[in-house]
């Protein structure tokens, strides 16, 4: 099924919250670095019973881990599940990219998540692509894939504003992206202000959050250095203080969250679930059973 049927949304909506009770559930996992994809399917197995709306599978940068992604793809298939694997165009050729989605689209896959991804080191080459509008935009004149793009409610640790960040969204989205998965945030204001800030700038594709459940404050703290995310200070004293509880806690954060953001009218939710089933399940079993 296609992101744009999975999450319909349409021009009545675009100003004003739609109340949706049970969001449409899709997971992120990524492949293993050691190439053993057992554990794996044995996570993706247990949240199948969540009949989550696709399962998404992160992208080796510069063909590291491209050749078993293929293969994941065609195991979750072979489960009957929904899948859209992402694309990082920084190091690719139009070649690359051309046989690759040849490639999933001779497996049955409609959709693809279109990714700049982060700047290689060593590129001894001029890349055909610099940003994911270029990627987008090459996608949707060669194929029928439906495709996802990133946004960022707290901008783009790159870029120098929100603004300016948005700037770059309408240009993927003007480019053909039919729905927006944002980074993982945890203050629900952010993102609510985020989505104010989009429609205000004539983005009207629905926009999905992305929600990563703590499991520790190195992790957390690990985030933080990675992208432009602002940690609740109470989260992070309760992680200090019960270091031992750490995965309690995420998933009583993430449980208030969810709830907060359902009230608001998300489409989605979509959980990055660092291949754990264990606080993804916990956490759906609280919002939506």
């Amino acid at each position: 099924m296609e992101l744009k049927e999975i999450y319909q949304f349409d021009d009545c909506h675009q100003n004003k919250n739609l109340y949706m009770k049970n969001p449409k559930i899709s997971f992120e996992v990524f492949p293993p670095k050691d190439g053993n994809i057992s554990d794996l399917f044995d996570e993706v197995r247990f949240l199948k019973k969540y009949n989550p709306s696709l399962i998404s599978l992160t992208f080796g940068a510069n063909g590291g881990t491209r050749s078993l992604s293929l293969e994941i793809l065609k195991m979750f298939i072979d489960l009957e599940l929904n899948v859209m694997p992402h694309y990082t165009c920084v190091g690719s050729t139009k070649s690359d990219i051309e046989k690759y989605i040849v490639a999933i689209e001779n497996m049955g896959i409609e959709n693809i998540l279109a990714l700049r991804g982060d700047p290689l080191k060593d590129i001894t080459f001029e890349p055909d692509f610099r940003y994911a509008n270029e990627l987008v935009e090459f996608i949707k004149n060669r194929t029928n894939l439906s495709i996802g793009v990133a946004g960022y409610p707290e901008g783009h640790i790159e870029c120098e504003n929100i603004h300016k960040d948005i700037e770059n969204l309408k240009r993927k989205v003007d480019a053909g992206a039919d729905v927006i998965f944002t980074q993982l945030f945890f203050n629900n204001d952010k993102f609510f202000k985020y989505v104010e800030l989009v429609r205000n700038a004539g983005i009207n594709v629905p926009i999905i959050p992305g929600i990563m459940p703590v499991r520790s404050l190195k992790q957390l703290d690990k985030m933080v250095g990675m992208a432009r995310v602002e940690i609740p200070n109470n989260l992070r004293q309760s992680l200090i203080k019960f270091p031992n509880d750490s995965k309690k806690l995420g998933i009583e954060f993430a449980i208030n969250q969810c709830q907060g953001l359902i009230d608001f009218g998300v489409l989605g939710l979509h959980f990055f679930t660092l291949n754990h089933s264990d606080q993804t399940s916990e956490i759906l079993d609280n919002i939506l059973f």
